[in-house]
């Protein structure tokens, strides 16, 4: 089959068209996202974002988009769309006759006898974007027009018509530079041939965002055009217009197109695809290197580093990355644990150092040396485990009985607020916490058992022990036959929940097979679904099956009842170590259900969160590195299956 390709039928039917988009990004963080006939309907889309040094890295919309008019008898015909209210102005779109994005995103437009390619792409390890216009047909001489449309503000605001702006441009070889507002860099834009730039400086008003709209945000912003750049284009040549952060010579532009190009991983199949949607979420600088949690809004946590690294770096053999970024983030563990208050910022986030235990067990499945993992990491494991069992400057403390308990609400994964208010309490014995917990505690025992550390092992053999003993009799109930989600002093939650599958997933459990049987034939009724795995079973009075409406409507939805494909990377491990064969074929069959999530919204990636009912919609990020990394650990697990 044709991946990520569209046709004419398609393209310009806006109900269809303006809700598959794309992202692309590059190593320095910066990153490009619209609609596939480049009608931007979020704030967050744009085709030059990059994080800006004196904002605090933060993202930020420097260029917009890039309207193309082409000229011939002097008659101009815009290939642009943009929405205003009520109204798109102008309809480039009626111009589309193709979509592809293999090698790099492409747009093919005719008009009359003119037919012109449009290619666009970041350089890797700069702050900029490239795009080549292709004349392919024109039976006469031919002009194209390139208005830039800058916005200069922070991803998640919008900007307003304002004196405050500089609207000179200066000339630069073959371009211009401008900087709206001081403390931004120069956005220099210039072309691989010689162009004139017409000086019309003018504010295009109340550009209206779709997404923004319809998700209850501020949705109008205006948005400033200093001018535009006009050259002739013969038939068969191809030109390339470049924007970025700083000044390029204009003889080099289009030999880097070309080099760029050669880079690119091909998305000519469903694993080709995540191969190069994983790429797509490291980021590079001088603090090391890091996992981007997705696009277009997010930045960094490290929660999703340890939960995603394994699927993005392990199972794609990239061992390198994988020691780059958690020897990165590792680094910092422990600031949590400081009296500091700037340091432990994070201390709520109980579970993060805990996954950084399972984090290092794939390491180890992934073939490294597991007595040189011990070595290396040894001292800062058994800081984590200590500042657990006496309680540190965490909010949780280990009882006598050897479980985990949490003081404080907001610190699992499951924590989003309205108005300042948790929407799930999960406090007091939290399942997963201290399944990862037990897990932590057994991987250390094993790698010191191993290192002959007989003192360790005397101290933490008594607490698995009873840990492993109070565990089922505060979660388990015989007659439910499934794990409670957690326990505090008045209340035991039986909410059927996917919290309980890393009771099972993990490499180390407190459950007896016949239970770790019974917590996945519930999970596989009430919570399997082709995008993942609910987050509450529909058979709740609480269960909340689509995301719709404002911020504070769709808040409530996400944790009770939509769904979260990363959940079903640990939900096939779980399935295929707990039934062999029998498990894989059933894994298998719902794997394959994934590959309708590469056109669905987010081109050749996966989104954030589904609905939980059918046809379970994506929602929230249309490409987020969880989602990505733990179907390609689910396919690395399938395969490596299959071999045996």
């Amino acid at each position: 089959m044709d991946y990520l390709k569209f046709d004419k039928a398609q393209l310009v039917n806006t109900e269809y068209s303006l809700k598959k988009e794309y992202i692309r990004t590059n190593r320095a963080g910066s990153f490009a996202s619209s609609t596939i006939i480049n009608c931007n309907t979020r704030k967050y889309h744009g085709l030059l974002i990059c994080p800006i040094d004196h904002f605090g890295g933060d993202n930020h919309v420097l260029l917009s988009s890039l309207d193309e008019t082409i000229i011939q008898h002097d008659a101009p015909f815009n290939l642009g769309i943009r929405k205003f209210p009520g109204e798109y102005s102008p309809k480039g779109n009626k111009y589309v006759r193709e979509y592809f994005m293999d090698p790099t995103p492409t747009i093919v437009y005719r008009v009359g006898g003119v037919v012109l390619r449009k290619e666009f792409l970041l350089v890797e390890k700069e702050q900029r974007v490239l795009v080549r216009y292709t004349l392919l047909e024109a039976n006469s001489p031919t002009i194209i027009r390139l208005q830039p449309f800058l916005a200069f503000r922070n991803i998640h605001a919008l900007t307003k018509a304002n004196m405050d702006a500089n609207t000179r441009s200066e000339t630069v070889c073959n371009g211009v530079k401008i900087r709206l507002y001081q403390d931004f860099p120069y956005l220099y834009m210039q072309s691989s041939v010689e162009s004139e730039f017409v000086h019309v400086p003018d504010w295009y008003y109340n550009v209206e965002y779709k997404e923004e709209k319809r998700r209850g945000y501020d949705c109008h912003e205006d948005l400033f055009v200093p001018g535009y750049f006009e050259m002739n284009i013969s038939k068969g040549e191809s030109i390339v217009f470049s924007a970025g952060t700083k000044e390029v010579s204009p003889n080099t532009i289009a030999k880097q197109f070309a080099s760029e190009l050669k880079k690119r991983v091909t998305r000519d199949s469903f694993n080709n695809c995540l191969e190069n949607s994983a790429v797509q979420f490291f980021s590079k600088n001088g603090k090391g290197t890091g996992i981007i949690n997705g696009f277009p809004w997010f930045s960094t946590s490290e929660r999703n580093t340890y939960l995603s690294l394994p699927g993005l770096t392990l199972s794609r053999g990239d061992q390198k990355t994988f020691l780059e970024v958690f020897n990165t983030t590792f680094g910092r563990i422990c600031d949590r644990f400081s009296k500091d208050p700037v340091l432990n910022k994070n201390r709520f986030s109980v579970d993060v150092p805990l996954w950084s235990f399972w984090t290092l067990q794939k390491y180890i499945e992934a073939g490294a040396d597991r007595k040189e993992v011990w070595k290396h990491y040894r001292k800062k494991l058994k800081e984590i485990l200590q500042h657990y069992k006496q309680g540190s400057n965490l909010a949780i403390k280990m009882h006598d009985n050897g479980l985990l308990w949490t003081i404080e609400q907001g610190v699992t994964w499951m924590n989003v607020k309205n108005n300042g208010v948790f929407l799930n309490r999960r406090m007091g014995y939290v399942v997963e916490i201290n399944a990862l917990w037990y897990n932590a505690i057994c991987f250390a025992l094993e790698m010191a058992e191993e290192a002959n550390e007989k003192a360790f092992v005397e101290e933490w053999f008594g607490v698995k022990e009873s840990l492993k003993k109070s565990f089922i009799e505060t979660f388990w109930d015989e007659s439910k036959t499934y794990l409670s989600d957690y326990v505090d002093t008045t209340h035991k939650s039986w909410a059927v929940r996917p919290n309980q599958l890393f009771a099972v997933s993990l490499p180390y459990s407190c459950l007896s097979r016949d239970q770790k049987k019974a917590v996945m034939d519930m999970i596989k009724k009430e919570l399997l679904t082709p995008r993942g795995l609910r987050t509450l079973s529909p058979n709740s009075h609480e269960y909340i099956g689509k995301i719709l409406g404002g911020e504070e409507v769709r808040n409530s939805a996400f944790h009770y009842g939509s769904v979260y494909p990363w959940l079903y990377g640990h939900y096939a491990e779980a399935y295929i170590k707990l039934f062999k064969e029998a498990g894989e074929g059933s894994v298998r069959r719902w794997f394959v259900e994934f590959e309708d999530c590469l056109n669905e919204r987010g081109l050749g990636t996966i989104s954030e969160v589904y609905d939980g009912n059918p046809p379970y919609l994506p929602n929230e990020a249309t490409s987020y590195a969880l989602s990505v990394a733990e179907i390609i650990r689910a396919s690395k697990m399938l395969h490596q299956s299959s071999l045996k």
